[in-house]
């Protein structure tokens, strides 16, 4: 008697129990994937025959392999979580410099500015420079600076306003403003700007209607003209003008183009704000009141950090204390032509073999692959409800293949007691 097919049976049924029993063991680990074995039959074939009545010698597991469906997307309170919605797997560099793969987004940064897993794994990706420009194409450990950013001094101020047609000339008869005399202007405002410390200092601007549709516009810092001296102030534009719909600012009959402001000086009396261009080009005159729509400037105070926020495309923006936000770098994504060619190395990590193919990388959102999610983590894909089904099934398969032993044993009984 034969109880080679009862036997495998039996062995491999275990072996599916085991991945079973793993898929459950894993059903909360963010980033896992469930297993799934996969059997073939045996056969013994005699050389040189040529029969089809070979009776098959029973069944074995031929692999295991992990299903790489989506995960459920869990939403968490910490922004340095990140799932993948799609495809995909987060870049990984162990102490070894080898790089791994995973779809575990549970990261931190460590006390060298590295965001890291908790196994120490540093994440890959494109670094920024520190004024935030992001240096695609060359992969290597996200790390952030730790020790803040250094100030920027002010060297461009864009400004949109509406000066409104309908004010009164308020020119001296005598010419000139004083700054201190609201009747010898019509609207003020000012910008706050940063000198090479990154302290601030406060620029107001007065505009003053010197005739119908005819405008200046002078400076000041504190109480020091910015063109002329305190007792005979100059404009910084004279003769400013604009076409019948109150559009296209013009000085005298040139189009009005980008300007660069007198020296400034800094705010500990020993330096100076050189070479900032204002640009008011967008600068109109309708029948409203005065409004500033916009204004802006690229200089800023020195700042700590204070946190981060990953966005759908990958790129890691850093907060500092100063308001300053501004990329610290990009994820790089790998995704293969075959994921379930990748080999297990537990800690919800593979590495890549010959089987899954060469990776392909890019940034979050590109090609094929999937976008990210910041404050969020993938869930494990295992079914709880199908893998206990499972259970129940492989119990029965294991019970029939212990009665076809018991048969066989049966049976053999029966001839050894034979007379």
């Amino acid at each position: 008697m034969n109880f080679q097919q009862g036997l495998s049976g039996l062995n491999a049924t275990s072996k599916s129990l085991e991945v079973t029993g793993n898929n459950i063991a894993n059903a909360g680990t963010f980033g896992a994937k469930a297993g799934r074995a996969e059997f073939a039959d045996l056969y013994a074939n005699a050389l040189g025959t040529t029969s089809n009545n070979n009776i098959g010698i029973g069944v074995q597991v031929e692999t295991v392999t992990q299903q790489f469906s989506q995960g459920t997307i869990l939403s968490t309170s910490n922004m340095m979580d990140v799932a993948i919605n799609g495809n995909g797997f987060f870049q990984l560099e162990d102490a070894n410099g080898e790089l791994v793969y995973s779809r575990n987004g549970q990261f931190q940064v460590d006390r060298e500015g590295y965001i890291v897993t908790s196994s120490g794994q540093r994440l890959q990706g494109y670094q920024a420079d520190e004024l935030g420009t992001i240096e695609t194409g060359v992969r290597s450990d996200l790390q952030l600076s730790l020790s803040g950013v250094k100030p920027h001094v002010t060297d461009q101020i864009d400004m949109a306003l509406n000066l409104d047609s309908r004010s009164s000339v308020t020119l001296p008869i005598g010419g000139g403003i004083d700054f201190d005399d609201p009747k010898t202007y019509n609207n003020a405002t000012s910008v706050e700007v940063f000198d090479p410390q990154g302290k601030p200092v406060s620029v107001s601007y007065y505009f003053q209607k010197a005739d119908r549709d005819l405008w200046n516009v002078f400076a000041t810092v504190g109480d020091v003209p910015l063109n002329g001296s305190a007792a005979t102030p100059q404009p910084l534009l004279t003769g400013l003008n604009f076409d019948a719909g109150g559009l296209n600012p013009k000085v005298g009959t040139a189009p009005l183009a980008k300007f660069t402001l007198p020296d400034i000086p800094a705010s500990n009396q020993n330096g100076l704000i050189q070479g900032i261009e204002v640009d008011f080009t967008q600068m109109t005159q309708f029948g409203a009141a005065f409004s500033v729509t916009e204004v802006s400037q690229n200089g800023y105070a020195p700042g700590q950090f204070t946190g981060l926020s990953i966005e759908d495309d990958g790129i890691v923006t850093a907060r500092y204390t100063n308001g300053l936000t501004q990329p610290a770098g990009q994820l790089e994504l790998a995704t293969f032509r075959n994921p379930q060619g990748l080999k297990s190395l537990g800690g919800n990590a593979w590495i890549s073999t010959m089987q899954a193919g060469d990776p392909v990388t890019g940034t979050p959102g590109s090609g094929t692959l999937g976008a990210v999610q910041s404050g969020a983590l993938e869930e494990s894909n295992v079914d709880l409800t199908g893998e206990l089904v499972n259970l129940m099934t492989s119990q029965r398969l294991y019970q029939a293949n212990a009665q076809t032993i018991k048969t066989q044993d049966s049976v053999l009984q029966t001839l050894v007691s034979m007379r």
